[in-house]
């Protein structure tokens, strides 16, 4: 990491901090603020990684040492490494017996580093041209607990280790350089309270969400899947080469819709980010953005990433809804974002660069939405809304399970543990921010990570992503303001 070894110049070591995610003892005027390298799951918690350069290290209280604190870990500088957090999902019981250990995990990435680093063995399902193999070691371990590590990798170790993870391990790549932790202002949060205040049930808005179509959505997604013959994708992986056919195709989806859209490249050899935007009837630079994630991975050695459900649903919600906005010819009164983003399963890649991109312009984003894995419906439950436990702006929460009491009330809300996705990119940089997801619970769907992960399965419930939809469309309505 390029940022790391400049600030260890002088130092043959760094050392990573991994704390409590609430640590209330690092305030926002302690050093490690300038330091911060995100926050990660580890296993029902979550923990901030800090890795402070010799000066801050130095001011740090004793009780860093304490083991309240969590490990410590030692880093080696290299601009030919990337460090990789790599965490255990929160998992239904019912799948907890196929579920790898950590040490199954790191026996996997033992027994391929080759692949890993070159993607060029047979039935790989991203083949990366002009990559060369890796005769390094494959990892470093730094730090280990139960639910989670933290690797040194080869940085084109790092780029495709998620294809050879078991499927309900994630992996995150860690920046290159700190990230700038910013809360949520007052006047964000007090905003999200006078929608709530002011929220009540209107009869347009019904209408306009009802108008979401199933089976326009059974097309959208057996598009992104392949399972329609026509369409050409194989992979949504964002390193291979159907994420780029995938990309053009939303591109040219939503701007059916009249959204104005454009393909913003953020890592080379990445799919880039669609972002289509529908511009304000009034003179305004209010900002609301609706998300999800059309990159996929799928099962170890295959070349299929469908990725039905993860997160083919929530892309699908988005055009669901820029159709409905088009069939009801409405206008905002604020200018609104549909996007989706690449890079998530490499560790929200995609969503970062935006929002550090929108938090250098001080954009005036006054909402935003992320949809991830809205499909799977498990047997004999409810159909339901998961909101994020952990990461995000608890009032954008509430104000969602609100609107889906009004509009989708057939949906059970509760609290998901499953982290993390697009949002917390945002929420990071002070954006109020939330998720919605298809479970008041952990994981669920066993084609989770799986190329098998298609919308022709047991448990794939598009009804339940139009009642989900329609809840993210209300709540843009509400918020956005509009006339038909």
């Amino acid at each position: 990491m390029a940022a790391i070894a400049k600030a260890a110049a002088s130092l043959s070591f760094l050392q990573a901090l991994i704390v409590p995610h609430d640590l209330s003892s690092f305030s926002d005027t302690s050093c490690l603020v300038k330091h911060f390298y995100g926050s990660y799951p580890e296993g029902l918690s979550m923990r901030n990684l800090y890795i402070p350069d010799l000066a801050c290290l130095a001011t740090l209280p004793d009780t860093l040492a304490s083991s309240s604190l969590g490990p410590k870990a030692t880093i080696m500088p290299s601009q030919d490494h990337s460090l990789v957090w790599l965490y255990k999902q929160d998992v239904d019981a019912d799948l907890v017996m196929d579920h790898p250990t950590l040490n199954d995990v790191l026996s996997k990435l033992r027994s391929a580093p080759s692949y890993a680093c070159s993607g060029d063995t047979t039935g790989a399902q991203v083949p990366l041209s002009g990559s060369t193999r890796c005769d390094q070691p494959s990892y470093e371990v730094l730090s280990q607990t139960q639910n989670s590590t933290l690797l040194s990798l080869h940085v084109q170790t790092a780029r495709t280790i998620d294809t050879i993870l078991p499927p309900f391990w994630q992996s995150s790549i860690i920046p290159s350089s700190p990230l700038t932790r910013i809360p949520v202002p007052d006047n964000s949060v007090a905003h999200i309270k006078d929608l709530l205040a002011k929220l009540k049930f209107n009869p347009i808005i019904a209408a306009i969400v009802e108008d979401i179509s199933v089976p326009q959505m059974r097309n959208d997604i057996r598009y992104l899947t392949g399972e329609d013959s026509t369409s050409e994708i194989v992979s949504r992986h964002s390193l291979a080469s159907g994420s780029r056919v995938a990309a053009a195709w939303l591109k040219e989806r939503f701007e059916d819709t009249g959204a104005t859209c454009q393909l913003k490249r953020f890592l080379e050899g990445y799919a880039p980010n669609v972002v289509c935007r529908y511009a304000s009837a009034t003179n305004t630079t209010s900002t609301i953005l609706l998300s999800a994630h059309y990159d996929s991975r799928g099962s170890f050695g295959s070349t299929r990433a469908p990725g039905g459900d993860d997160d083919g649903s929530g892309t699908t919600s988005l055009l669901a809804m820029a159709r409905a906005i088009a069939r009801n010819n409405v206008t905002f009164n604020t200018n609104v974002e549909l996007v989706a983003f690449a890079g998530e399963e490499q560790g929200l890649l995609g969503s970062r660069a935006y929002a550090r991109e929108l938090r250098s312009v001080d954009a005036n984003l006054t909402l935003m939405i992320q949809a991830d894995m809205l499909a799977y419906h498990k047997p004999g439950e409810p159909a339901q809304l998961g909101l994020p436990a952990y990461i995000g702006t608890p009032e954008v929460a509430n104000l969602v399970a609100n609107v889906s009491a009004l509009y989708s009330p057939e949906l059970t809300v509760g609290i998901t543990y499953a982290c993390c996705s697009d949002h917390q990119s945002f929420h990071e940089q002070g954006f109020a921010a939330t998720q919605v997801f298809e479970r008041a619970g952990p994981i669920a769907d066993p084609m989770y990570h799986n190329s098998g992960d298609l919308s022709e399965r047991k448990g794939y419930d598009l009804e339940q992503v139009k009642s989900i939809a329609k809840v993210q469309l209300a709540t843009l309505l509400h918020a956005a303001g509009f006339t038909v």
